[in-house]
């Protein structure tokens, strides 16, 4: 028998852990009414206010005019120059900024704008400058998207499924204090990304690029573009990249593009397809990694393409997890400009310590934008635009491939024969179908994101469209996004074929899309929608409760001058922020937000998150609403242990009287 006071201090002991145990979880389970440490807010602070998604952030670059002009009359030297950056009354002096970009650079100059997506590198010229923590920010200049929003939402579906993703929030820009437009500031996939996902032992991150001519163009320096090369190259003045989507002639494509309609051809090594154990055959590959890279870090990922490719060890060399949620939320976009693609770009892929796993980019030619379909269908075919609706809502999830065969893309090919991560997929996605689009969190986002950018489209005086074909755009957007996910809800069901030989066999499940438009969404042959770029006259309509909405915009968002985002007046008020949200989270009345000004609002933000009394970080509510459940089966569990060990106090102390 133990002794009576070793009895006593046992029972001390478990009181008091279960006490720590309760207070933890309660914090875990209310986080609003606790100080939280966040990891990402401790050392990454631009991850609660640059990329705080509640509000449109502001970015003045202060840059001599003539050095300005020259860039953008040299853009594809895409050759920085320095300016001083303004981001939210938090300035930063001698910063690089450059225009950047492949065929959207071209794509640019052909419709006489130079509304250049851009690439601002903080630590260019001092390498202990940063903002707040992060040293690349990437500018998109919202081409080929009327509706403002792809890019925003495919990243905001990464994060809701589970996958790595980068952070991204609107911006609006002004050069010299003048007006340049609403962008999308994206983080940029770099250090300050890899540490804030993977840790300081980050492993290597490449960007296998499909587009490079004779099969590399020199290495990126740390993820910027390749060096000039003797003959051309990006830095030396490369011509306009051909179209690669009509033009089939295998002798006009690169090398690494392969054979008509992305058949395997050339060097593959962008599909992730074993060649040989020869470095030199994986130059698409080596020759765009974000960080300096060896033989050894070259070897590896060889040795772990080879066995992916061979079936062999894949959870060793592939994080199945990982990917599995990253082609959930990619899958749902039916994005053709992609991995999924005839092109086989617009992805970055990250290795550690053998494993591979996928990392999403570049999405504004989702959402059928692009075309391509089963088997290598490129573009349409003859389909009118209402047919392509039906037949990219209705994509199916278990052969989503778009211009390409599974065989052909062993990433996704090769976990997709295995049935167990197969149906580990099919609950990634039921998941992900459940949390964000039954729930009713997408559509509220929507409304929300949408009444929040109104009013700077309107004033976006470099815009690749008019404002009424913004609000089309949007609601067409909005209606895609719904029909998907209850045709996805479908397919999962097995109420809907999930394959294209189930779909080719039986069309009469399928869900109809006629009435979305998918043209007027903008897609890679409009700079932005019907037409044309509007730059030098005013938006077709300037208010967005008159302005023609489209067949798919029968339930649009509430009118912009009721949600407390665009006063009546048409005056400025609270604009920039989304109000009723950000007074909850804020604990505030709305009214008494309202009476604040835009300074004062964003004073009072730092200072919440700066004290650890707020978190906004985008993918925190994600994260949070995952794991809620867990959360209170753990809140139960810690008070249970609580209740034993009051009760075994009780009976030891009953015992000795």
């Amino acid at each position: 028998m133990i002794g009576n006071r070793h009895i006593t201090a046992i029972c001390c002991v478990m009181l008091a852990l279960a006490l720590v145990f309760t207070c933890v979880f309660v914090s875990g389970l209310f986080p609003a009414a606790s100080v939280a440490v966040n990891a990402d807010t401790a050392q990454f602070g631009y991850v609660d206010t640059l990329f705080n998604t509640s509000y449109v952030h502001s970015l003045n670059i202060s840059v001599d005019d003539e050095k300005w002009q020259e860039m953008l009359d040299n853009a594809m030297a895409e050759e920085y120059i320095s300016c001083d950056v303004t981001i939210d009354g938090t300035t930063l002096k001698n910063v690089a900024i450059r225009p950047k970009g492949n065929t959207s650079l071209s794509n640019v100059q052909s419709k006489d704008s130079d509304r250049y997506s851009f690439k601002i590198k903080f630590n260019k010229y001092d390498e202990d400058t940063t903002y707040k923590g992060l040293d690349k920010l990437a500018l998109n200049n919202i081409i080929q998207d009327n509706t403002y929003m792809k890019d925003y939402f495919s990243y905001r579906m990464m994060a809701e499924a589970g996958a790595e993703a980068p952070l991204c929030s609107f911006i609006y820009i002004k050069v010299n204090n003048e007006d340049r437009g609403l962008y999308l500031a994206v983080e940029a996939i770099d250090e300050a990304f890899a540490e804030r996902n993977y840790g300081s032992d980050h492993g290597e991150i490449y960007k296998p690029e499909s587009m490079a001519m004779g099969g590399g163009m020199g290495r990126r320096e740390n993820g910027d573009k390749p060096p000039e090369m003797p003959g051309g190259g990006f830095g030396g003045g490369m011509p306009p990249m051909p179209d690669f989507e009509t033009n089939t002639e295998a002798a006009e494509r690169p090398a690494n593009m392969g054979g008509p309609g992305g058949r395997p051809g050339g060097n593959n090594t962008v599909a992730l397809i074993y060649q040989d154990d020869n470095p030199d055959s994986y130059s698409a590959i080596f020759d765009y990694s974000a960080f300096d890279i060896d033989e050894a870090d070259k070897k590896r990922l060889i040795s772990s393409l080879k066995q992916l490719n061979e079936s062999e060890n894949l959870e060793e060399v592939v994080d199945v997890d990982e990917v599995l949620r990253y082609f959930a939320a990619h899958n749902f976009t039916v994005n053709s400009d992609s991995y999924t693609g005839n092109l086989m770009h617009n992805y970055y892929l990250h290795e550690k310590d053998g494993k591979m796993s996928m990392i999403a980019w570049d999405y504004n030619l989702a959402f059928g934008g692009m075309g391509g379909g089963p088997g290598g269908r490129a573009n349409r075919g003859g389909e009118s635009a209402t047919d392509s609706a039906t037949k990219y809502v209705n994509y199916p999830i278990d052969t989503p491939m778009l211009g390409a065969s599974m065989d052909e893309r062993p990433m996704i090919g090769k976990l997709f024969e295995n049935e167990e991560y197969m149906a580990h997929y099919h609950e990634v996605f039921d998941e992900f179908i459940t949390g964000y689009f039954e729930s009713g969190d997408f559509e509220n986002e929507y409304n929300r994101v949408f009444n929040m950018i109104a009013e700077y489209v309107q004033k976006d005086p470099t815009k690749f469209c008019t404002f009424d074909e913004f609000v089309t755009a949007a609601g067409n957007l909005k209606q895609f996004c719904l029909l998907r996910a209850e045709s996805v809800r479908g397919q999962l069901d097995g109420t809907i074929p999930s394959t294209d030989e189930g779909q080719s066999a039986d069309s009469s499940m399928l869900i109809d899309a006629s009435s979305v438009d998918i043209d007027s969404m903008g897609d890679m042959g409009m700079g932005g929608g019907p037409g044309g770029m509007d730059h030098e006259g005013a938006p077709k309509d300037e208010n967005a409760a008159d302005a023609e909405t489209g067949s798919a915009h029968e339930n649009p968002p509430e009118d912009m001058t009721e949600n407390g985002n665009t006063p009546p007046d048409g005056g400025r008020g609270n604009g920039m922020f989304d109000t009723s949200r950000l007074a909850g989270m804020l604990g505030m009345d709305e009214t008494e937000l309202e009476a604040m000004s835009e300074d004062e609002i964003r004073t009072l933000i730092e200072e919440k998150i700066n004290a650890g009394e707020l978190n906004m970080s985008p993918r925190g509510d994600s994260i949070l609403r995952q794991s809620r459940t867990e959360s209170y089966a753990l809140f139960g569990a810690s008070l249970l242990l609580l209740l034993i060990g009051i009760v075994f106090a009780f009976i030891y102390k009953r015992r000795r009287i």
